[in-house]
């Protein structure tokens, strides 16, 4: 027979239960305090430096449905060092397309401004966006991140910044899993960041940020990159997720480059979650339950939503808007005694960036350098003209302005063997598809003082052609490019015909009778290059805007093969200003009109 406990056993036992019940996983969200992490996330940023118009979405709504006025570098440091006073553990980082900003005084310094303002911020590290892309993957890690110059110093790259010292790079770093090497399967930057946060009593805890990118970027008319293709997220979330698990990473967060957006768009409150759709929303329901905060980007839009993980679990999801309008703060709440997240004690709420704040008087002066140096480029003068290239287009549909720009990109694709083209065709296409005519480029003086009659200001070039597009390279059969000539017809809804007119290099010419039905308006025999006709069989090398080859303005490049990427149109343009100081407009000659309607 058990003797009985003593008395001095049973409260012994009695203390190892109410210990062991206070230690238990069932308990523990209860009893314990939680280490607290503070995430700063802003995404979109593009470059904005100056505070947005209301035009760029520098106006929100507020909780009350009244209009907020936000944005600006300088009112972004302002709130950002006001949310991370008094925080042991806070990180700030981004959700990418934080450069690739369509600003001038970011654009015409190669963005390097953006990586100053986010370094001075103190960015820890950022999800790869598709606009990260925008010129190649080795300007992102070599230039963009590392610092590597290219091109002349301090005038194609590596520019003095605002502390007088040469552009060094980015001082955080990128991630994505899902962006890899179309022949290597492997990712362009690496997957995931771990980054180590302590408790009052300097114990380490660790946190997994996976990057994502939106799986479509290789394709994208501004992103294009024929050597990299996009994976899916859920899966490729899922497998670093489990990654992560393996190392001992208990606490993940998913910094995703991908989005969706409200209902009632920018009408909807920053901070609220109205009925919000779109992938994000989808990938969110989806992932990894070890996956505890889903942050996302790309979509602009704002929301502060919690979604179900497939456990059933709820979890944030989030979007802090673009432009520099928001951030969005996360109060990561950590099991002291596991890592994991207690979602229950986890918050998340939107920041505005209101302009109502003194601004940061460091950030200013960064901004303001900028300004100052974007002023100066802006009147700088970089060529030469002897006439006029207009826009206005002759019967024929050819324009001195579209002939100029067809021969900038034929010269910007054989500045490479692998892209020498034999010929170039830009299409000038009306609304609502882009143009990528921005403005006639006239040699009569403008209205700035340092312009001159035939003076080519820096300015004046910038704005005359282009869109952000690179000059793609492709080839194409001969019947596909006859195929591609006679689509310049269109009819619209109401049944009208109107035309989207293509220009071609200056080793083009062709001819179109308007008494043919479409589809037989051009003859392969009326078409020359180089002086020869048309060879229906041959393939031919052309040159186009990333936005034309992929259908975005109508045409058909059908199966086109052997993409080779060039410069951005604006670039393009400039490097072909400074390659030929003077510059005559051609006769308007190479599209002739073979007999009257």
């Amino acid at each position: 027979m058990q003797r009985p406990l003593s008395r001095v056993a049973l409260v012994a036992a009695f203390s190892a239960l109410l210990t062991a019940m206070a230690f238990s996983p069932a308990h523990a969200e209860a009893v314990a305090e939680p280490v607290s992490v503070q995430l700063l996330n802003i995404t979109d940023f593009h470059g904005y430096l100056n505070p947005p118009s209301p035009g760029s979405d520098g106006v929100i709504t507020g909780p009350d449905g009244a209009a907020v006025t936000v944005g600006g570098a300088a009112y972004l440091a302002t709130h950002t060092k006001r949310l991370r006073a008094g925080h042991r553990n806070s990180l700030l980082y981004a959700s990418g397309d934080t450069f690739s900003g369509w600003p001038f005084e970011v654009a015409a310094y190669q963005n390097e401004p953006t990586i100053e303002v986010f370094n001075a911020l103190g960015v820890r590290f950022s999800a790869l966006g598709n606009h990260e892309l925008d010129v190649s993957p080795s300007f992102l890690t070599d230039h963009m991140e590392n610092g590597v110059c290219f091109g002349t110093i301090g005038q194609d790259s590596c520019f003095t910044d605002s502390t007088g010292a040469r552009f060094h790079g980015a001082d955080f770093d990128y991630q994505s899993g899902n962006i890899v090497g179309a022949v290597s399967g492997q990712p362009v930057v690496p997957p995931y960041r771990i980054e180590n946060v302590t408790d009052a009593a300097g114990h380490v805890f660790r946190i997994g940020f996976i990057g994502m990118t939106v799986p479509d970027a290789p394709r994208g008319s501004t992103s294009y990159q024929p050597d990299l293709r996009g994976l899916d997220i859920v899966e490729s979330t899922n497998k670093y997720a489990a990654e992560l698990v393996a190392k001992g990473v208990r606490a993940i967060v998913l910094n995703m480059h991908e989005g969706a957006w409200p209902k009632s768009g920018m009408a909807a409150p920053y901070d609220s979650c109205d009925q919000v759709e779109g992938p994000a929303v989808d990938i969110a329901k989806r992932v990894s339950p070890d996956v505890d905060v889903v942050v996302t980007g790309h979509w602009h839009g704002h929301f502060n939503c919690m979604v179900d993980d497939p456990a059933g679990v709820p979890r944030p999801v989030v979007e802090a808007g673009h432009h520099g309008s928001l951030i969005n703060e996360i109060d990561l709440a950590l099991d002291p005694g596991t890592g994991e997240v207690m979602r229950k004690r986890t918050r998340s709420v939107n920041h505005p960036v209101t302009r109502d704040v003194p601004a940061d008087p460091a950030m200013q002066r960064i901004v303001d350098y900028w300004n100052a140096r974007s002023n100066t480029r802006y009147v700088s003068a970089l060529a030469t003209q002897t006439g006029d290239f207009l826009r206005a287009r002759n019967e024929a549909g050819e324009s001195t302005a579209a002939d100029l720009f067809a021969d900038v990109q034929y010269w910007e694709a054989s500045r490479t063997p692998a892209g020498k083209a034999d010929l170039a065709l830009l299409a000038v296409p009306p609304e609502p598809f882009a143009n990528p005519l921005g403005g006639d480029l006239a040699y009569a003086k403008g209205s700035l003082a340092e312009d001159a009659d035939g003076r080519i200001l820096f300015s004046e070039a910038w704005g005359a052609y282009g869109y952000g597009n690179p000059v793609l390279t492709v080839s194409i059969t001969g019947a596909r490019l006859k195929a591609i000539l006679e689509q310049q017809w269109r009819v619209a809804e109401n049944g009208s015909e109107f035309m989207v007119p293509l220009a071609v290099s200056r080793n083009v010419s062709y001819s179109h009778d308007r008494n043919q039905p479409r589809g037989r308006r051009v003859g392969s025999s009326d078409v020359t290059v180089d002086g020869n006709p048309l060879d229906l069989d041959r393939t031919y090398r052309v040159a186009a805007l990333a936005n034309t080859i992929l259908g975005a303005d109508g045409f058909s490049f059908g199966d086109y093969t052997n993409a080779v990427r060039g410069s951005l149109d604006s670039w393009a343009f400039i490097a072909y200003l400074r390659a030929h100081p003077t510059i005559s407009p051609a006769p308007l000659d190479r599209v002739r009109i073979k007999s009257e309607a």
